[in-house]
């Protein structure tokens, strides 16, 4: 796979569909709110954010979307993710990080001090506490957690697209009260993908994302939105960066064993993925084992298991679009930003494209 290709992936395809990864959307600054800066080259811009180290910070975050999902609740895996209200990030800028997720009353919060890493829900008053091996701790980038910076993945989305866009500087905005410049990606004409452009709002002073933009064709209204609303650069108290569970919750310690099973299974899962394209049309092709498409419906206990229903061919059947071609039969899943493909074979399909670039994809399989 590519370098960029894995970018693209990354960050845009995964976001996209609902799939647990990030890329994000942020509006222009408005024509009263744009500081006065010194002129900047697109190119120089890029590569001081890709070199950047902004340091330690206390920031709050934003979240909203308008994707165009459908109403899955708990059914598809990382839906939830993209409904949070907001999360506040505390990091060292050497590897300790602390972040609060809050989703409506409920708040999970995870704190990572280099060796060990805490994460406490409040809804279920349990918490994880998972030691980090001291061979893998020592390695060199480790205790680095870019979990606690949802923007951070832009820097990297930025050096991997950067080959396949017209990359520009369109004018200043301010951003949680920090002035910053608004860098914009555009796809080559070239390219066949549903996204308009990828706008990043940079910190005139430390060149970090305060937001980041992805806007599809045919709308004027972002599909997804993380921006800072409030940020302080300075040095953050040591003790943010431990945890002592709340009396009478339940803790569960792990520490993490290889699995020669699941890495076997992980190793013949990256052998079944493809790239099929390059730039922002990518799409990443592969085969769902047999077991996830026939597994049994599972039913819960409680108030948030009734009706729960994980039965895999029901969820194709429910928020699918049954189609066909010479590639085979399948259901298509379409959101603004992103359309993916499950044949009934078990291949699949994803990319930020339409359709029809699905379809020729999974035809070269």
């Amino acid at each position: 796979m590519k370098p960029k290709t894995k970018g693209i992936t990354a960050a845009v395809l995964g976001t996209a569909l609902g799939a647990g990864g990030l890329a994000f959307v942020a509006m222009p600054a408005s024509a009263d709110d744009k500081p006065a800066l010194p002129q900047v080259s697109a190119e120089d811009l890029v590569q001081s954010v890709v070199k950047a180290k902004p340091g330690a910070f206390d920031g709050t975050l934003k979240v909203s979307n308008d994707l165009g999902l459908p109403a899955v609740g708990n059914a598809v895996p990382g839906a939830q993710a993209l409904n949070m209200d907001s999360a506040h990030i505390f990091t060292d800028g050497a590897g300790k990080s602390r972040l609060a997720v809050t989703q409506g009353a409920s708040q999970e919060t995870v704190v990572h001090d280099g060796t060990t890493v805490w994460d406490y829900s409040s809804k279920t008053n349990t918490a994880t506490k998972v030691t980090i091996p001291a061979d893998v701790a020592q390695r060199k980038g480790a205790g680095s957690d870019k979990t606690a910076d949802p923007l951070a993945a832009s820097t990297e989305l930025l050096a991997k697209v950067r080959e396949s866009s017209t990359v520009s500087v369109d004018g200043t905005a301010s951003v949680a009260g920090r002035p910053a410049y608004e860098l914009v990606l555009t796809p080559k004409p070239t390219e066949r993908t549903l996204l308009r452009e990828i706008r990043v709002a940079v910190d005139s002073q430390t060149r970090m994302p305060l937001r980041v933009s992805v806007l599809s064709n045919g709308t004027a209204t972002p599909a997804l939105e993380v921006a800072f609303t409030e940020i302080e650069f300075k040095q953050q108290p040591a003790d943010l960066f431990t945890f002592t569970p709340p009396k009478g919750a339940k803790v569960q310690e792990k520490t993490p064993q290889v699995d020669q099973h699941a890495k076997d299974l992980a190793e013949q899962a990256k052998q079944d993925v493809e790239v099929v394209g390059d730039g922002w049309d990518t799409v990443v092709t592969g085969k769902v084992p047999a077991d996830a498409l026939n597994a049994a419906p599972k039913q819960q206990s409680g108030r948030e298991g009734r009706g729960a229903n994980a039965d895999p061919k029901a969820l194709l059947e429910r928020f699918g679009k049954k189609v066909n071609g010479a590639w085979g039969s399948g259901y298509l899943f379409t959101t603004k930003v992103g359309s993916a493909v499950l044949t009934d074979d078990g291949r699949f399909a994803a990319g930020a494209v339409p359709e029809q670039v699905l379809y020729e994809a999974l035809g070269q399989k």
